[in-house]
């Protein structure tokens, strides 16, 4: 395991989009440990945030888009890529337009601005997910999967376009470390075949792609453009794939292997390693250091059995996030009078568990010591299934502002990856 990093300083970045073709401005800034890669609109009203995260994750060939509260950010996939391999987990990067710029189509213009930036270490542990058994996704003859593999992150790819006569199958397998990465993968640039080039920008992809920026193959081979690499369109899905895991929020241990996919089939894999790296922190298998068992619990916030609605904390993200887990026994006391023929764990108090954990959140700010989270209002409050004796309530909660005497945080609780609450709340943080 290591420690998180973020730039040592602010760079930017200027270029076409290649979808959108506008012209679109980055600047790189240091992050807090914690804090992630952030995306800031810069051009919208109030400079909204998307985190690049996979529950923001729209799915979608040609591209990954993030997506958060109608605002959308495109092509962010050769950024991360760089974010990925070069170690960087926290950074806040100023956009403009809502495409991050192509460049020359690869990832390298990314990566000679984060390491003209520099690195620094930050005082909080980096997390590593080592995948413990086979996770596979497939779409016909396309398929992706992971592979347990404790030493590193392996990715295979196999590009191969059997009816067409003009691009020979590519086949590329490399480990993921910085230096090959730089080398071997980040000047890999995106392409497309001549004849689809009508059809994509019909549907609105390619505004801003030229022969300088994208490799366009057609019958006769590659058009006004040399190849950096042999298999270069083989490299570059990889690099897509790595961009793409960037998403995952963990470095991953896995050998993945993958034939004739893209994006969509890319983020579907991100998403069932997601749910097993919960799965397994949810049983206790993983232990993360900044869980929290019940005395550190009972030691935050004053709520007591039969109260307490927060069996166990198994991550804590600073001060932005928090992940508990309330174990649902038919010995709770209300199902004694709440539908005892039909028992059904109150909606109310799935929002009181929420509002518990929000609690721990909260007041672990130093500055907050001694103090109570009182709950003032819950806004987009919503039920989505009912949660029963033997369920595991799964709790998250993400801090959307923090002041000195007043809070807000959204919360979401789920049972096997079903939604089955979520609301928004405020808190005045007052003295015990």
């Amino acid at each position: 395991m290591r420690n998180q990093r973020t730039i040592k300083s602010p760079v930017t970045v200027k270029g076409t989009g290649l979808h959108s073709g506008q012209e679109t401005t980055i600047v790189l800034r240091p992050a807090d440990a914690d804090n992630g890669i952030v995306f800031v609109r810069t051009d919208l009203p109030g400079k909204p945030e998307i985190r690049a995260i996979h529950e923001n994750a729209v799915r979608q060939n040609r591209q990954t888009v993030l997506a958060h509260a109608g605002v959308r950010i495109q092509t962010v996939e050769h950024l991360c890529s760089g974010f990925l391999a070069l170690g960087i987990d926290n950074c806040r990067i100023e956009i403009d337009a809502d495409e991050v710029p192509g460049m020359d189509g690869s990832a390298l213009p990314f990566v000679d601005a984060l390491r003209e930036a520099g690195r620094v270490d930050q005082k909080a542990p980096r997390k590593t997910f080592v995948l413990d058994r086979t996770v596979t996704v497939h779409d016909g003859d396309r398929s992706i999967v992971a592979f347990p593999c404790e030493t590193g992150m392996r990715i295979s790819y196999t590009l191969s376009y059997p009816t067409d006569g003009a691009l020979s199958s590519q086949y590329v397998s490399l480990d993921i470390e910085e230096d090959r990465f730089v080398s071997e993968i980040a000047p890999a640039r995106t392409f497309c075949l001549e004849r689809e080039v009508k059809a994509l920008q019909e549907a609105g992809f390619g505004k801003g792609a030229s022969t300088d920026n994208t490799l366009v193959i057609g019958e006769e081979g590659l058009i006004d453009n040399t190849f950096r690499f042999d298999d270069e369109l083989a490299r570059h899905k990889l690099l897509d794939i790595i961009g793409d895991m960037a998403l995952l929020g963990a470095d991953l241990r896995a050998h993945v292997v993958a034939v004739r996919t893209g994006h969509d089939s890319n983020q579907r894999l991100v998403g069932k390693i997601l749910s097993r790296m919960v799965e397994l922190e949810s049983k206790g298998v993983i232990q993360r250091d900044t869980g929290l068992d019940v005395r550190d619990i009972l030691s935050i916030i004053p709520h007591r059995y039969p109260f307490l609605f927060v069996d166990r904390v198994i991550e804590l993200v600073g001060y932005r996030r928090a992940v508990g887990l309330k174990n649902v026994s038919f010995n709770e006391p209300y199902f004694q009078g709440h539908w005892p023929g039909q028992p059904i764990m109150p909606g109310v108090l799935q929002v009181e568990a929420l509002a518990q954990l929000a609690g721990v959140l909260l007041l672990r700010r130093l500055e907050n010591t001694g103090k109570v989270a009182v709950l003032l209002a819950i806004d987009h409050i919503k039920f989505r299934r009912p949660v029963v004796p033997g369920d595991q309530l799964r709790l998250e909660c993400d801090t959307l502002f923090l002041k000195s005497r007043s809070g807000k945080v959204r919360g979401r609780a789920l049972v096997n990856d079903d939604l089955t609450c979520e609301a928004v709340m405020k808190f005045m943080l007052m003295d015990a």
